[in-house]
């Protein structure tokens, strides 16, 4: 899934996984502490605008320059002001303890991308910043959807909990909800939610 994967995907008309938050972000949202907030894997914004609207400088990072263009005019249609960075992850360097609050939402990367992301996020949060993360688990396989169909690229509380190690877990669990996120996240699905602090 590189940048032409991503940019066909967001080319077509409308918003893909709708102009929303995440569930789980909207709910875990009014936690995060004052400050910087770095959305990662961030499509078109839906997330990052929220974030903003709450008071929060949000920076978005995503490889499809069409999702951020998305994301920019979703932005200035809510009143509010998201910077936009237009890069692969696998070149993105996360700034040591920049960050209040790190989301990811569904940023399903290759495992040594995804150990490799998961170390910079727990360097590039301040004291007491958090990590908010929903993916979904290899039980999201005999669903069908959404999310990709390679095991490896999916995610487990307990692998989490050893990626992430150096956070505090404040929420951590795998479950079976409804997630009701455009024309390709609709339905019952197997997730993994995890709301994580530095100390």
């Amino acid at each position: 899934m590189n940048a032409n994967f991503w940019n066909d995907r967001y080319g077509i008309e409308g918003f893909v996984y709708g102009t929303a938050p995440n569930d789980f972000v909207k709910a875990v949202a009014p936690r995060l502490p004052a400050g910087p907030v770095l959305c990662l894997a961030e499509g078109e914004g839906r997330n990052a605008v929220h974030l903003a609207s709450l008071g929060h400088e949000v920076t978005a990072v995503d490889q499809s320059a069409i999702g951020m263009g998305k994301a920019r005019r979703l932005a200035a249609s809510q009143n509010v002001t998201i910077s936009t960075l237009i890069t692969d992850l696998s070149d993105y360097r996360i700034a040591a303890g920049a960050w209040s609050g790190i989301v990811a939402t569904f940023a399903h990367l290759p495992p040594e991308l995804r150990r490799t992301l998961h170390r910079q996020i727990v360097n590039g949060l301040r004291p007491g910043g958090m990590y908010v993360l929903e993916a979904y688990t290899p039980a999201q396989l005999g669903f069908g959807t959404g999310g990709p169909d390679n095991p490896e690229l999916l995610m487990t509380l307990a692998g989490l909990r050893e990626e992430l190690n150096g956070l505090d877990f404040l929420i951590g669990h795998e479950l079976e909800r409804p997630v009701v996120e455009g024309a390709f996240h609709t339905g019952r699905a197997a997730v993994v939610q995890v709301l994580a602090q530095h100390p």
